[in-house]
């Protein structure tokens, strides 16, 4: 649930708002294929319920997300197609944000562009520490350390980010 809570801790409360009211909620079956590697992805997906799993071009298994994780970000900021496949690992509720409108919305709303992309490269940074932390000298993978632990600055937008969440579900749930 870390991608979340980096994305709502930076938005506002109206960018939020717009992101329920562009948003497309969908049910869909395990199995259900998000995004397809090597194909433009529709859009940024906000896991509501279930579980996804992110696979390999060679079908290995990468990830297991739950509620709360974002996916296809990246195919929103660059123009290179997926190079994974998100599907559906058991039946599950996501959000799409199509990817035009918010391509839009961060063209158009200076405030909103940067608060997304300052959330997400506070959430690469933190990867990129957590999976260097994770490798030895050699490579090899030791055991992780506290890098799990988010930084201060962060742990100030958590709650913020945990409440916004919960009240986008009540509101999905309730319709808007």
């Amino acid at each position: 649930m870390r991608k979340v809570l980096y994305i709502l801790g930076e938005l506002t409360d109206s960018d939020i708002a717009w992101m329920i009211e562009v948003g497309e909620k969908k049910v869909l079956p395990g199995e259900a294929i998000l995004i397809r590697e090597g194909q433009v992805a529709e859009g940024l997906y906000m896991l509501l319920s279930g579980t996804l799993v992110v696979v390999s071009p060679s079908g290995k298994e990468i990830a297991r997300l739950e509620r709360g994780e974002m996916v296809g970000e990246m195919s929103v900021l660059e123009a290179r197609t997926p190079s994974v496949t998100v599907k559906t690992a058991t039946p599950a509720q996501v959000l799409l944000i199509p990817r035009l409108k918010l391509q839009k919305r961060l063209e158009t709303h200076e405030g909103f562009a940067a608060h997304f992309y300052k959330a997400i490269a506070l959430f690469l940074s933190d990867r990129l520490r957590s999976t260097t932390a994770q490798l030895t000298a050699d490579g090899r993978p030791q055991r992780p350390t506290d890098t799990d632990e988010l930084d201060e600055k962060v742990l100030d937008n958590v709650y913020l980010a945990g409440t916004r969440f919960e009240a986008m579900l009540k509101r999905l749930i309730e319709g808007r």
